[in-house]
């Protein structure tokens, strides 16, 4: 496993907790078949990663039109074990991918196989800011975004590259195991939610819950919102989410916090979250411990542009397709965004930390200090974002913002870390909730999702009652 994180920004809370948080080293990507006839057996694992090295296509690469000085890689159509999310991955992390990626599957017994579709291939604006530790260790891959293709169970791909293209392409397939309860098929808006959080439960030795202590860990840090071991965390209404600001401890959250509650109650209701254990996260695979930063002043949306071919039933599926595919595949600490939102309007807990806690992210390269990232589950650069989304966006940032003190219509500042559109160290001015394009020269998070980020504001100002 690799070396547990520390850096200048952040502190771990292994203190926190009287929890033991060592993990078991995690299970290395399955090898690549040695022929498409020859399949070895999937490992007794929650989920699996088939990491299969690219080839030069040769005459498919001159069918295709290509030319040798672009360079052109893939496979020819071969079966594999089954798989639900695919991605591609090469050595150098700094190495941008200049051309196009391509996919068509086969459904899982079917035998039908799918158009070609596109892998997005801007992923360098995700991650880790440069000079931490998450941000230069040696795990660390070049990556394309993840793409959900769903049950599948053979699969070709064509790289075609405007240049050279980076060294060490390799498919990743990855299986995201058996899926827990299934998210609800509804928004959550809160209505039908139970109104009173349950009474909460002291963090329990993992020895005697069945939990490992990676799992223990996960959900003890949550201990005052939910009771050990949730599923979910409830929503509460306004006034019972002002009275836990309130009484939260400094730990919780930033260390004004609190205080600033209780002089300005302005702290949008707390909605239902999904916890890691409800959509089945598997603890064992990320880094040990927590990275925390020191206070939250932004919230950046992104889409996770895993493509809309999912339903809300599957997507805890999803969530754990592109978890395994950052940890594994990508090589980061945990899953980059900090909370995930389906397509139904359902929040789901993203890094591992603490939800009401200043966790440090990867999702946003070069200000991930200081801020949060939302991931919509979803590509919006095309397609308009559900009404259920928005409300999400609004509801979870006038809750989360809220604790630290933040306005959701106002502005914030951020130091860059560099690696993106402004020199390391510049103070960069950004909406409380911004877009990821905001930091980057990216798409993300879709037009059509960016241009409802207004709405958004409004809105979590007022859940905040603010005027």
């Amino acid at each position: 496993m690799r070396a547990s994180l520390a850096s200048s920004i952040a502190v771990t809370c292994a203190a926190v907790l009287a929890l033991p948080v060592s993990l078991t080293a995690p299970a290395a990507a399955s090898a690549p078949p040695a022929a498409a006839s020859a399949l070895p057996p999937a490992p007794e694992l929650p989920g699996s990663t088939q990491s299969l090295p690219l080839e030069p296509l040769g005459a498919a690469t001159r069918a295709l039109g290509g030319t040798t000085g672009s360079g052109e890689q893939g496979l020819t159509r071969r079966d594999v074990r089954p798989f639900s999310l695919v991605g591609v991955v090469w050595d150098d992390p700094t190495a941008p991918l200049h051309g196009t990626v391509q996919v068509r599957t086969r459904a899982t017994g079917g035998g039908t196989w799918s158009a070609w579709q596109d892998v997005e291939t801007h992923n360098e604006e995700h991650g880790a800011d440069p000079d931490t530790a998450e941000g230069s260790t040696r795990a660390l891959r070049g990556s394309t975004a993840p793409l959900w293709v769903g049950d599948s169970d053979g699969v070709e791909i064509r790289v075609r590259g405007r240049e050279a293209l980076p060294a060490g392409l390799r498919l990743e397939l990855v299986d995201p195991g058996e899926s827990p309860a299934a998210a609800p098929e509804r928004p959550a808006s809160g209505e039908g939610a139970p109104r009173t959080r349950n009474a909460t439960a002291p963090a329990a030795p993992a020895a005697l819950t069945g939990m490992s202590a990676a799992e223990a860990a996960a959900s003890a840090v949550n201990a005052q919102l939910a009771p050990y071991g949730a599923t979910w965390i409830p929503a509460l209404s306004k006034e019972e989410t002002e009275r836990e600001a309130r009484n939260m401890p400094q730990t919780q959250a930033a260390p004004a916090a609190p205080a600033a509650a209780a002089a300005k109650p302005y702290i949008g209701p707390q909605p239902k979250i999904i916890t890691r254990k409800g959509w089945g996260a598997d603890e064992s695979i990320r880094e040990k411990g927590f990275v925390y930063t020191s206070t939250i002043k932004a919230a950046f949306v992104h889409h996770s542009a895993t493509g809309n071919n999912y339903t809300c039933s599957k997507a805890p599926t999803v969530l754990r397709s592109i978890y395994r595919y950052h940890v594994l595949s990508s090589g980061w600490r945990d899953l980059g965004y900090n909370f995930a939102i389906d397509k139904c309007g359902n929040i789901y807990e993203g890094r591992a930390g603490g939800i009401a806690k200043p966790v440090l992210g990867a999702h946003t390269l070069g200000f991930n200090t200081n801020s949060m990232g939302i991931a919509v589950l979803g590509t919006f650069t095309k397609s308009n974002p559900p009404a259920a989304v928005v409300t999400a966006v609004a509801r979870l940032t006038a809750w989360k913002l809220g604790l630290h003190g933040v306005n959701p219509k106002g502005t914030s500042y951020l130091i860059s870390g560099g690696g993106n559109l402004y020199k390391k160290g510049t103070k960069v001015r950004f909406n409380s909730i911004a877009g990821h394009r905001d930091g980057f020269a990216t798409e993300c998070p879709g037009a059509h999702l960016y241009s409802k980020l207004g709405t958004a504001r409004t809105s979590s100002a007022a859940y905040q009652g603010r005027p």
